[in-house]
């Protein structure tokens, strides 16, 4: 594949998640009130919640707007390192999961971004509207991620005699996410499967060429 073939499946694989991304998303905002869950069978369920955490609903130090820079900043180098490495031609494979985890992240710096302005917060069990901008819930940059698919894919209970956890219900995989997580996850997962070797020799590199650089400045 050319390196103009992968400029354009690059910037096809990014607004493409996007677009899937921001459309789950807005049909679940305006669709399902707060909390509510649809179980679509016994192991998946869409269910609406809001976070202000990275993805999964994890949170990070720092708070919220330490987090929307951090993200900001964090798909501006992904998106620059992206170009270089269509620059020295490297694999499409390659190529398609940096674009992944780059939209992604980009997917959920959106909600960060806009949601704030453009949707209103009504008590439960109301259902979200878009406002008129800057007339939402929160401030720019202050916005909350949509997450909505869940897949409790086991449950259990604890048997009563064990010490702590006894009698507790447990869930295999409780968090919840969206189609950006989604897309950051398959892109890491198959960097790490596929390419792990590709990343380690590039790690070697960028460390033996700053030890040369470093070397060739102290002389």
């Amino acid at each position: 594949m050319t390196k103009k073939s992968k400029y354009i499946l690059s910037s096809a694989i990014f607004l493409s998640v996007l677009i899937i991304d921001q459309i789950i998303k807005i049909n679940v905002k305006t669709g399902m009130f707060l909390g509510e869950r649809i179980e679509i069978t016994s192991w998946f369920s869409l269910l609406f919640v809001e976070n202000n955490g990275m993805a999964f609903g994890w949170e990070l130090w720092g708070g919220k707007l330490f987090l929307t820079l951090f993200r900001i900043v964090a798909i501006a180098a992904i998106c620059w390192f992206i170009r270089r490495e269509i620059k020295s031609n490297q694999p499409t494979g390659y190529i398609v999961c940096l674009s992944l985890i780059a939209s992604g992240a980009a997917g959920n710096i959106i909600d960060c971004l806009f949601y704030g302005l453009i949707f209103n917060n009504p008590p439960y069990p109301g259902i979200a509207e878009f406002q008129p901008w800057g007339y939402g819930y929160g401030d720019f940059l202050y916005g909350k991620v949509v997450d909505m698919f869940y897949f409790p894919l086991i449950e259990w209970d604890m048997p009563e005699w064990m010490p702590i956890y006894s009698g507790e219900h447990c869930i295999f995989f409780s968090p919840i996410f969206n189609f950006a997580d989604a897309a950051i996850s398959c892109g890491i997962v198959a960097l790490l499967i596929c390419y792990r070797k590709k990343i380690s020799e590039m790690n070697i590199r960028e460390i033996t060429s700053a030890s040369a650089k470093e070397k060739e400045e102290n002389q």
